[in-house]
């Protein structure tokens, strides 16, 4: 296990949300977690113990379904940190992914009052000179943010998204707090290492960072918005620069219907299966063509516009792919062509960036076993989406490593697969699928794609070849010199090095102890002033100070058992 240990700066400030965090983990069946990571050290002293919750109308619920609730009640941080481990089938159990999912940011609408004096604040100008109308009352709120409708001067209706007061350092002082637990449990569960809390929670502080700075939002509709110029498909928010800081953002206001409200559309004279179409379209144009898509465009971060024009909304959380990593998409798609069981398990352990399969042989099996099933179709029949949610089971089942980004890609197409079936029974996602994939596929395998891949792994080659010599002397003279080390790692000495320190902190209390009895009999002999009906108080006050130090060892003591 790591032996590295986060302890946040400012431990015993933060004792009241310690104390909060490990009461609600007891209140939903979880003291037994407080007690394995050792939080209830990190407790004052009175308030160590955790009594377990007893409401009875928890012990109807599984294991997962309170995971859910405990995180609900632990507030933003812990709702966003479950959003986003719900897209993480590598990590998670299958059960537990269904409950973080139904995670809700349903939460109150702070005053329009304070909203104003934030925007204010912000922008360097009163309310009144900003817009010319700013509504006090929100038409949403979510956990980090919540919206205003207002009017610019000019008369431009807009949408004001500002930030919660104060939510920037409630969620420092979690983040904090989460790396701290998370290094607590690498240290004191056995086997949690795999899963590498601490990198999880480094990967959530990336994720919700960006959240919490709205100019990169802004950033992404800019990006989105040239590379969907022209296309009368899709329109794209405008951003307000002016008005937007890195807690406001404000953007144009879209008076649409949403793409679930399918009774609505038809009224409005919009067609349900030309939207489905398009939808599908613009997502794998994001995909396949751009690298930068829309990570999380449920019904509720789209609107539907005059002409079955879409217009998706909520820019905070979206997904890259690297031209590398468009590849291994095409050389996955490529072997699920032409049923190449050895091409798709290279890719998925070059996707896994240095970690190797355990079992390769097995891997490929599997993969063999999966295409199997695929023989008798050509590219066309192929469900696109079935087979990359089978890969990625393999993947979690033998351990390998996918960007969070490619989880991100299958979430986003099994949404708007979703979507596009509700507009339209007979939406056929694969169909949509099959030009984008042909057309990933031909440029793969065209010359010029070729000839550039010959040229960098040349390159890459003369590389490793021209520094292979000057690295071999470095180490070999590091080695005459003594300098060359070899760390070893070792595993299982936790039980016996806390003994240890309980040892040396009971022979170091002891001593104490003994030197605080010695001093107080010297001066009580000593007759030093001053004294109460004759009696030193100094030396009283030490032997009063000595009796319950030696009352509390002994509790300790007997309390673990052992004398």
């Amino acid at each position: 296990m790591t032996s590295k240990l986060w302890l946040p700066r400012h431990t015993y400030r933060y004792v009241s949300r310690y104390l909060e965090i490990a009461h609600v983990l007891a209140k939903y069946g979880f003291s037994d977690l407080v007690g394995a990571i050792r939080l209830d050290r990190y407790l004052p002293f009175k308030k160590k113990r955790v009594r377990e919750g007893k409401d009875s109308r928890l012990a109807s619920l599984s294991r997962w379904e309170r995971v859910r609730l405990a995180l609900e009640e632990l507030g933003p941080t812990f709702i966003k940190f479950g959003q986003i481990m719900s897209n993480r089938p590598d990590l998670m159990p299958e059960d537990l992914i269904l409950e973080l999912k139904k995670l809700q940011e349903s939460v109150p609408a702070f005053p329009g009052e304070i909203a104003k004096q934030l925007v204010e604040q912000e922008l360097n100008m009163p309310i009144d000179s900003l817009f010319s109308d700013f509504s006090i009352a929100p038409i949403a709120a979510a956990s980090i943010s919540q919206v205003h409708k207002a009017t610019l001067p000019s008369g431009e209706s807009v949408a004001v998204k500002v930030q919660r007061p104060n939510i920037e350092q409630v969620i420092k002082t979690d983040l904090e707090i989460m790396f701290h637990l998370a290094s607590l449990a690498e240290r004191h569960i056995e086997g949690i290492e795999t899963l590498d809390p601490v990198a999880m929670v480094r990967e959530f502080e990336r994720s919700i960072t960006q959240e919490l700075d709205f100019t990169i939002e802004a950033s992404h509709i800019e990006t989105f918005s040239r590379k969907f110029s022209g296309d009368e498909t899709v329109y794209v928010p405008r951003v307000y620069v002016d008005y937007t800081t890195k807690r406001v953002l404000t953007m144009e206001f879209i008076d649409g219907i949403r793409p679930s409200d399918r009774e609505t559309l038809v009224q409005a004279g919009l067609d349900p299966k030309v939207i489905a179409a398009r939808g599908a379209d613009s997502i794998l144009k994001q995909v396949f063509e751009h690298g930068f898509f829309h990570a999380d465009p449920h019904p509720g971060n789209m609107r539907i516009l005059k002409g079955n024009v879409i217009c998706f909304l909520d820019f905070g959380m979206m997904g890259f792919l690297l031209p590398r990593d468009r590849k291994h998409l095409g050389d996955i798609l490529i072997g699920l062509a032409n049923q190449d069981a050895p091409r798709i398990t290279r890719t998925l352990t070059h996707m896994s960036r240095g970690r190797r399969p355990e079992n390769p042989e097995q891997l490929e099996y599997e993969v063999y076993a999966l295409l199997e099933r695929y023989s008798y179709r050509s590219l066309k029949e192929i469900d696109l989406l079935d087979s990359l949610n089978e890969l990625v089971s393999l993947v979690t089942a033998h351990k390998l490593y996918i960007t969070a980004d490619f989880y991100l890609l299958a979430k986003a197409l099994m949404i708007i697969e979703g979507v596009g079936r509700d507009l339209d029974p007979d939406f056929d996602f694969v169909a949509h699928a099959t030009p984008f994939a042909k057309r990933l596929i031909k440029e793969r395998l065209s010359l010029p794609d070729l000839a550039k891949d010959v040229y960098l792994s040349l390159t890459d080659l003369a590389l490793l070849l021209r520094d292979l010599p000057a690295d071999t002397r470095d180490l070999i003279d590091q080695a005459k010199q003594g300098k060359l080390k070899v760390v070893f790692e070792h595993k299982g000495l936790e039980p016996m090095l806390k003994t240890h320190e309980q040892i040396s902190n009971r022979i170091s209390f002891s001593i104490v102890l003994s030197a605080l009895i010695i001093g107080s009999a010297l001066i009580m002999r000593a007759d030093i002033p001053p004294k109460v009906y004759g009696i030193p108080i100094i030396g009283a006050l030490g032997f009063l100070a000595a009796g319950l130090m030696g009352f509390w060892l002994l509790v300790s003591i007997l309390s673990h058992g052992k004398m």
